[in-house]
């Protein structure tokens, strides 16, 4: 289950708290209202950190070092977040409970708390380092066995593939191809954490996201998720140059459907997905690179969509042959923010309308006026 921010505000004291009540019932320790005020006042932060509301940017430099650094890291952490916690706590129960009977006894840490403290630390440091490993999505249904037998159920599928990457590592290597592709997938990690996504694979230079309906259509945030992607590599682009010599730039292809998700292997276990919608998917990607397209949808995703958010216009570029598939697919390309002057306030008009070499001339000529925004930042 995924707690919005507002919310977790409130979680995470009552998981705290929750950890205070255990430690109390394991070491008999009276009265537990104390253990469990100690245990949301210390909890509190450590929680927080860990969902990027506390220190976000220590938090990610944290998560990108190799595993036995990233453990010591964290742990030690997590240790200055007790301790601090601890005399926070224990200053609050004195002044305002008396649960202590001198403010220097208030200050310390029991041998048993302190061990306490450290084991459920290093448990959630190795929860958290597995469930990055393997994707926070992943990690809960493996968990709970959700796709232990098959479901039948309908998904939106996003492949999102980083172009250019075969040119730059020609340029400088695999080795550097390699942390320009890791640095790109831990920017898009968070764009997509937001919109309740979940990155399931990465296949070379393509990241494969998927929604449950429900997520996804929520103000289109499928769509949002990559328009807010391609924000962030805006945003930063000086900082790409400097260290890459180039900012990334991408191609989306979305598309949803009925899949069959189940959960497989014997030693090493994964969900997968069976069905046509993947595959389709993956045919829209390399369509929207012979269209030219930035961000291409499918009909059936958008007529889902409905009426889309006033920032994102979609522009329909006709129905298009797909191998594997006995019927033609309606596509169309969505852009970020439009004015009168570029776009004339276009929307989708999937019956027709102006043809699609017309259509992309258009599109281009649009991109190229000055002053009008594009549906990528201007690379160098």
């Amino acid at each position: 289950m995924r707690f919005s921010p507002r919310w977790f505000l409130l979680v995470a004291p009552g998981l705290g708290a929750l950890a205070g009540l255990l430690y109390g019932a394991i070491f008999g320790i009276a009265p537990l209202t104390g253990t469990a005020i100690r245990g949301a006042i210390i909890g509190t932060p450590i929680l927080l950190y860990e969902r990027r509301m506390l220190a976000p940017h220590l938090r990610d430099r944290v998560r990108g070092l190799a595993t036995p650094l990233f453990l010591l890291a964290t742990v030690a952490l997590y240790i200055a977040m007790i301790v601090v916690g601890n005399a926070v706590a224990s200053t609050v129960l004195n002044q305002l409970f008396r649960f202590m009977y001198s403010e220097r006894n208030a200050m310390l840490m029991s041998q048993s708390g302190l061990l306490y403290a450290l084991g459920i630390s290093a448990l959630v440091v190795f929860v958290f380092r597995v469930r990055d490993l393997i994707g926070p999505g992943v990690f809960a249904n493996l968990l709970i066995g959700r796709y232990h037998r098959p479901i039948s159920e309908e998904r939106i599928f996003l492949f999102l593939d980083v172009t250019g990457s075969t040119r730059f590592a020609d340029r400088y290597g695999d080795r550097a191809a390699q942390a320009y592709l890791g640095q790109v997938f831990n920017a898009l990690a968070l764009p997509v954490a937001r919109a309740r996504g979940s990155i399931d694979d990465y296949v070379g230079d393509l990241a494969l996201v998927t929604w449950t309906m429900e997520r996804g259509l929520r103000d289109a945030a499928c769509l949002r998720c990559v328009f807010a992607f391609q924000e962030r590599l805006a945003a930063e682009a000086e900082s790409w140059r400097d260290r890459f010599g180039q900012v990334p730039q991408f191609r989306a292809a979305l598309h949803c459907g009925p899949v069959v998700t189940a959960e497989i292997g014997l030693e090493r276990h994964k969900i997968a997905y069976f069905g046509d919608v993947v595959n389709t998917t993956a045919r829209l990607e390399a369509l929207s690179k012979t269209l030219g397209v930035d961000v291409l949808v499918s009909a059936d995703l958008l007529a889902r969509l409905g009426p889309l958010p006033d920032d994102l216009v979609a522009e329909d570029l006709g129905a298009h042959a797909l191998r594997g598939r006995a019927e033609p697919l309606a596509v169309a390309a969505i852009e970020k923010g439009s004015s009168s002057r570029c776009h004339g306030r276009a929307r989708a008009d999937l019956s027709g309308g102006l043809g699609l070499r017309a259509r992309v001339a258009r599109r281009r000529a649009s991109r190229a006026r000055p002053g009008c925004p594009s549906a990528s930042p201007s690379w160098p």
